[in-house]
């Protein structure tokens, strides 16, 4: 006898996402776009580089950038400590793969969120609603889900990764 197994429908997909915390607030990310999470170990200043960039890290030779996530949201940067983490992340730029780090206070932990249980980004708040896919319920809790792609897109790096030596 042959079964049918009915796939579940897209918006009830589970989906993984890494869990973060910025501030008091806690975010999270699709886990597809995360290629490595690193102890924070300093950046190195890069001049004319946009605001919500802190710098650079030498990722096995390559000069990656790395964002000031709470910057980039407008927010009051946290002060260093030894759960500060940069999340490496790889998205695609106006000329192909771009590889970043984003600082973040504390990385939690990998969640399965169900689509049933993310809401679409809001349009009020102190967050951008084109800078989120949308908000996840975990335990009675919102998580934010950060748009990576649109995140980086948005900060036109591709012109100063070239200049970076």
């Amino acid at each position: 006898m042959n079964t049918l197994t009915v796939a579940e429908p897209p918006q009830l997909a589970s989906s993984q996402y890494l869990s973060f915390m910025l501030g008091q607030d806690m975010f999270a990310m699709g886990i597809l776009a995360v290629r490595e999470i690193l102890e924070y170990a300093g950046v190195t200043p890069v001049p004319q580089m946009p605001p919500s960039i802190c710098g650079v890290i030498n990722l096995r030779g390559t000069a990656v950038p790395v964002l000031d996530l709470a910057r980039r949201l407008e927010r009051e940067p946290s002060a260093i400590s030894k759960r500060t983490c940069i999340i490496v992340v790889e998205a695609e730029g106006e000329e192909g793969p771009l590889v970043i780090g984003i600082l973040v206070d504390a990385v939690n932990a990998v969640l399965d969120i169900p689509g049933a249980d993310i809401e679409p980004a809001p349009r009020f708040g102190a967050v951008k609603a084109d800078l989120l896919h949308g908000i996840g319920k975990v335990s009675g809790r919102f998580i934010l889900l950060l748009n990576v792609q649109h995140l980086v897109s948005t900060l036109h790096l591709q012109e100063f990764v070239a200049h970076i030596p």
